[in-house]
């Protein structure tokens, strides 16, 4: 865990800057992903995760976000990797990418 990026922590703060946070927790990287992130295999966690987006859950959320761009939302989808190029964000954002004409853009602090 990282200060500050606990889920209730940024919820609320988040909220205090009338933001709103939906955790689509079937987006998330399991385990055995984060196993392989920690050890500094990138290519490895991004094809555990890539399989993982095929599961049920993960094509519910993913469509659920592509909801949320079509009603004109503009979203964040937020990780503890700071490199986009090896966080399964940039594989989300690939994903969504491949259903409707977004237009990405990775920030940095």
């Amino acid at each position: 865990r990282r200060p500050g990026f606990a889920k209730t922590r940024l919820e609320a703060n988040l909220q205090e800057a009338k933001i709103r946070y939906l955790h689509l927790r079937g987006l998330g990287t399991p385990a055995e992903g984060r196993a392989a992130a920690r050890a500094g295999r990138h290519t490895e966690m991004q094809a555990i995760f890539r399989e993982h987006l095929q599961s049920p859950a993960a094509q519910a959320d993913l469509e659920e976000l592509a909801k949320l761009v079509r009603a004109g939302f503009q979203v964040c989808i937020l990780c503890l990797e700071a490199d986009p190029r090896h966080c399964h964000r940039s594989v989300v954002a690939d994903a969504l990418a491949e259903r409707l004409p977004v237009h990405i853009v990775h920030l940095a602090a």
